[in-house]
């Protein structure tokens, strides 16, 4: 039972598709930003081109191998040093991987973590994409705006109710308070949906 449960929940599931629209919707986004960074890289390349062409091959060949000579000399100092602290404390190395071992774990746990927060940052906005292709959004708004209206309507017409000036109501006044009935059956309806 358990079993089918999570496989109906899994297969039932919108957020995977939520994702995927996000993760469309981004690279569209991205995908608009291609053509500027295209003029610039070709408005820079021929500054490029003609700085490599001044450039003397021998002394590029000079600077790398100058360099290469550097780094060989610091990485045969590094490795005499490892190799030294290798031989003499053995016991030091083995809690040394134990600890990174242990701070690996508390990385990768934390990386889960930030994963996991951004799937659900790229489905909330796939969802959001996917109301704006569907106009819930607009539907949502105008559900709103029929619940909060009737009820801002109702309060201005209960002061004039309860104050007792039935002489002083004039016949635009009655169709205001006839319109005013009808828009308080949805409320109703809503509430009592929203109650279930």
């Amino acid at each position: 039972m358990a079993i089918t449960d999570d496989l109906r929940k899994t297969l039932t599931d919108p957020t995977p598709l939520y994702f995927l629209a996000g993760t469309a919707d981004l690279a569209g986004q991205q995908a608009k930003k291609v053509p500027a960074l295209i003029e610039k890289i070709q408005a820079e390349a021929p500054e490029r081109i003609e700085a490599v062409r001044r450039t003397d091959p021998k002394a590029v060949q000079e600077k790398a191998t100058a360099r290469v000579k550097e780094v060989q000399g610091v990485v045969t100092t590094r490795a005499n040093e490892l190799f030294g602290a290798l031989d003499g404390d053995l016991k030091k190395l083995g809690e040394n991987a134990q600890d990174l071992a242990l701070r690996g774990v508390g990385v990768l746990a934390e990386y889960a973590v930030k994963a996991r927060e951004g799937y659900d940052s790229v489905a909330e906005h796939g969802q959001e994409v996917v109301k704006q292709w569907r106009g819930e959004a607009a539907d949502e708004i105008v559900e709103i705006a029929t619940v909060v209206e009737p009820d801002a309507e109702t309060k201005d017409a209960a002061p004039g109710q309860g104050a007792g000036t039935v002489a002083a109501d004039s016949d635009a006044d009655k169709p205001a308070a006839k319109k005013a009935a009808p828009r308080k059956a949805p409320v109703k309806k809503t509430t009592v949906k929203s109650a279930e």
